[in-house]
């Protein structure tokens, strides 16, 4: 039987497989270009074609349908080969898809390739026309280094720390569905093992107390008081991962910042929702992505102050904000720069196939999701078709003045003072030949 996360992901996959049929016919069409006016007798589209021969990386997180299969319908829908690298760090998952995939889908136009790091080093020595690659910045710039070689076109969504701005909210109500809202996205999904998970919240020092004691109603009520038994809270990826979430909150600079949670049980790879308040800026927690079940709070004197510290970091692939204020999304929207940016939610971008998926800077650069995935994997080629029965005589050379005047005239779509110039009626004005 599948757990409700396993549901969940494939309802995402069953309905970008049925986006993407229903739309495919107008995706796949050449559109209609405008020209010039002068361009009598002449018409021009723009054509989609698949690059070619692509490669699709993906890390050990919700690798089944978010990062593996979500990029690869863009790809076959574009007309593309696709050669599928599935994580190592989840072998069931890269199991599942090695067998199930050849299944299902042409073998000689998808395989699935199982392996670690050394079978995905010499998979990027090879000539491709397209990379895709979801993962860890650090991952992100080896693959670029690689893609050089052949000047490889790339698509590289790599996450980072997406933080969370929670404005003085007045209404308890308000106060309440924007705590629900925070807990369930960074705990409720694959335990904030997400690239788009909230990583931090920048709040106020006044609020920041009220925050703290609406976040444990908050989780208690949703998870439920015995949270180790719940169904709903994803356990840690591998050991590797636990040990490394472990070592963030072991620092004694951190450990005292811990005010809720903090349990762990290794042996089922729990880690407790946990929250803490002001850990120093300049430990792990704060400067890596989390990439699991751990909140740090950062207070400011005024919330303002929140954009300027998110400025002074890399740009993440998602900022939220939650508030009331216009004036505060206004300076949110024009004074900050990220792959998204949500008001008074988290994570629902994602599910959207009409907005496009991606990062900046060092959270990536690319998007997928909808037609933006079969762009990603398409190659827009500019067709333009011209009539033999007109001409302009004054293109070719030898080159002067009048020749040039004419050129003018007809790009400005001046038939008359050609036709005067021609018929010697009007003087061409001088103009320069670097004109």
């Amino acid at each position: 039987m599948l757990k409700p996360l396993e549901m969940r992901q494939i309802g995402t996959l069953i309905k970008s497989i049925n986006y993407a049929l229903h739309n495919l016919q107008g995706w796949m069409s050449s559109k209609k270009a405008k020209l010039p006016k002068v361009a009598v007798l002449s018409s021009a589209e723009v054509a989609p074609e698949p690059l070619g021969l692509s490669s699709s990386f993906h890390p050990g997180i919700s690798p089944l349908v978010r990062l593996s299969l979500e990029p690869l319908i863009g790809a076959i829908a574009a007309g593309n080969t696709v050669v599928l690298k599935p994580s190592e760090l989840s072998p069931a998952c890269s199991s599942f898809l090695a067998n199930v995939v050849p299944r299902y889908l042409d073998n000689k136009a998808i395989k699935v390739i199982e392996g670690g790091p050394e079978v995905g080093e010499k998979l990027l020595q090879q000539k491709w026309d397209k990379i895709f690659f979801t993962g860890s910045s650090k991952v992100g710039r080896i693959v670029m280094s690689a893609a050089v070689k052949h000047l490889t076109p790339v698509t590289l969504e790599l996450g980072g720390k997406c933080p969370a701005v929670v404005d003085f909210l007045k209404s308890s109500w308000d106060r309440k569905a924007a705590t629900n809202r925070i807990i369930v996205s960074k705990f409720g999904a694959c335990a904030g093992q997400a690239c788009i998970a909230i990583d931090y919240v920048l709040v106020e020092e006044q609020f920041a107390s009220t925050l703290v004691e609406l976040m444990k109603g908050s989780i208690k009520k949703i998870f439920g008081e015995n949270l180790k038994e719940t169904n709903s809270i994803t356990r840690i990826i591998n050991k590797q991962h636990f040990q490394r979430l472990k070592n963030l909150i072991s620092d004694p600079a951190v450990k005292d910042s811990v005010v809720f949670g903090g349990s762990m049980d290794e042996d089922n790879l729990f880690i407790e929702p946990t929250i803490l308040v002001n850990p120093p800026l300049e430990a792990t927690i704060m400067t890596e992505e989390i990439f699991g079940p751990l909140l740090p709070i950062i207070t400011v004197k005024k919330i303002e102050k929140s954009i300027g510290f998110i400025n002074s970091r890399p740009k993440a692939l998602s900022i939220y904000a939650f508030t009331n204020r216009e004036a505060l999304k206004r300076r949110m929207i024009s004074e900050t720069s990220s792959g998204s940016l949500v008001f008074n939610d988290a994570i629902i971008q994602y599910a959207a196939d009409s907005l496009p998926f991606g990062g900046v800077g060092e959270s990536g650069m690319g998007k997928y999701h909808g037609k933006f995935s079969f762009d990603t994997f398409s190659h827009h080629k500019a067709v333009a078709r011209r009539s033999f029965l007109t001409d302009f005589w004054f293109r070719y050379p030898p080159w002067n003045n009048y020749k040039l005047q004419l050129f003018k005239d007809v790009y400005n779509f001046d038939y008359l003072g050609m036709l005067l110039s021609i018929l010697g009626l009007k003087k061409p004005r001088s103009i320069s030949t670097a004109a």
